[in-house]
């Protein structure tokens, strides 16, 4: 099977459990691997034939920048569901949801929740 990826989308967003999280925001990552099948658009050269990256682009920003889940683990779910609902040529996906600077004392790396989803 094929796959297109996805990364460095970023988005500035007001998720996450702590109640600061939800008033002052932080920046969030999303990387994606999308499987499919590539066969028909490498021999056509028609945009039709394949994955619009630019919608799923976008589809991912309006959902960071608009949802106001508490878990890192719901948004990437989300964004799962939402690209698998909205594109039928779609057979698995692989989300990766970073937070770059979780407000943790005394931790300087990033939180990254990856989940596979499937039709």
């Amino acid at each position: 099977m094929d796959c297109i990826s996805l990364t460095g989308i970023r988005c500035y967003s007001y998720i996450g459990y702590l109640p600061e999280e939800k008033t002052l925001g932080q920046w969030f990552e999303v990387d994606l691997k999308i499987w499919l099948d590539l066969t028909k658009p490498s021999a056509t050269d028609a945009i039709a034939d394949t994955l619009d990256y630019r919608s799923v682009i976008s589809s991912v920003q309006h959902l960071v920048k608009t949802s106001k889940f508490d878990l890192l683990e719901r948004l990437a779910g989300a964004i799962a569901n939402e690209i698998l609902q909205q594109n039928d040529i779609v057979k698995k996906i692989q989300v990766n949801v970073i937070k770059p600077n979780a407000p943790i004392p005394d931790f300087n790396g990033k939180i990254n929740i990856e989940i596979v989803r499937s039709r």
